[in-house]
């Protein structure tokens, strides 16, 4: 099953700035996919929009759907966006974890899209789901902090109580933003295996935004590059090497980002012919 199939979306904000210029890639079920490039690259709005926090621009072939379902068309949400809403688990750099309650209930708010509304807003949850939260917070390591408050904990256990919420959640889709740009080389090791160790066990298709490369490497089979709001990259890890990389993240580059093997290009046609998902091509005649 295609997990994600982002088709022709673009997305501009104010003034017109254009930060995504028609970007178009289908992910599979199962995969764990990296999505790399420079800041300002457009890597944060695609998965902003992908979760449904932003949504994309105009556009009369413009989707996005998720496990088979149009989400989001020609510049709106659509209904299947809400009903698929528990299915998609986000992290975020920033941890996003409320410093004054525990970690335990942090964890539980993963649940709020499976319990009634008024349980939630009474924070009424059951033993059931306290089990459950506890057993994501084992399987990331981090039980022993269950009832500590999530403002005295490290950056790393905090991005691994944000993972355990997302267990809880029973995300299909993970999508994560920079989730080790603010870790230390240990902590961030252990956040990017505890993904793929998810990505492995629990069959979640996970997307995650990395500026260090090295990971992207070694837990990735498949990168998605964005250079400049263009998607220029979507293939094997082992299609690309420094070189190329060393294009990629020099915006002021005068020449395209393009195998190693390709001759490459001035930027004047730079994104002009779509690429092909899964496809180790840059826009190549």
């Amino acid at each position: 099953m295609t997990a994600i199939n982002v088709s022709s979306v673009s997305k501009s904000f104010e003034a017109g700035k254009s930060v995504l210029e028609d970007v178009s890639f289908k992910i599979e079920a199962g995969e764990m996919v990296a999505l790399i490039g420079a800041s300002g690259s457009g890597k944060s709005t695609l998965i902003r929009m992908i979760s449904g926090l932003e949504t994309i621009d105009k556009g009369e072939d413009s989707t996005i759907a998720l496990f088979g379902q149009d989400v989001q068309r020609n510049g709106r949400r659509l209904p299947a966006a809400r009903a698929l809403r528990r299915e998609i688990g986000v992290i975020f750099q920033q941890f996003n974890l409320v410093g004054r309650l525990s970690l335990l209930n942090n964890v539980l708010v993963g649940r709020l899209g499976h319990i009634p509304k008024w349980r939630g807003n009474l924070g009424l949850f059951g033993t059931a789901e306290k089990i459950g939260a506890l057993r994501a917070l084992e399987r990331v390591g981090m039980v022993d902090f269950a009832h500590r408050r999530a403002s005295r904990l490290s950056g790393g256990q905090q991005q691994r109580g944000a993972i355990a919420r997302v267990l809880t959640q029973q995300a299909r889709l993970i999508l994560a933003d920079e989730p080790i740009a603010s870790l230390d080389p240990k902590s961030a090791d252990t956040v990017m295996e505890t993904l793929s160790i998810i990505n492995r066990e629990d069959k979640a298709t996970v997307i995650v935004s990395l500026h260090q490369i090295d990971h992207a490497f070694r837990h990735c089979k498949r990168i998605i590059a964005l250079r400049q709001g263009k998607l220029v990259y979507d293939g094997p890890t082992h299609g690309i090497d420094k070189g190329d990389l060393a294009a990629l993240y020099d915006n002021d580059a005068d020449t395209d980002f393009v195998p190693s093997n390709k001759k490459p290009r001035d930027l004047s046609s730079f994104g002009k012919k779509p690429v092909e998902p899964k496809k180790a091509a840059l826009a190549v005649e």
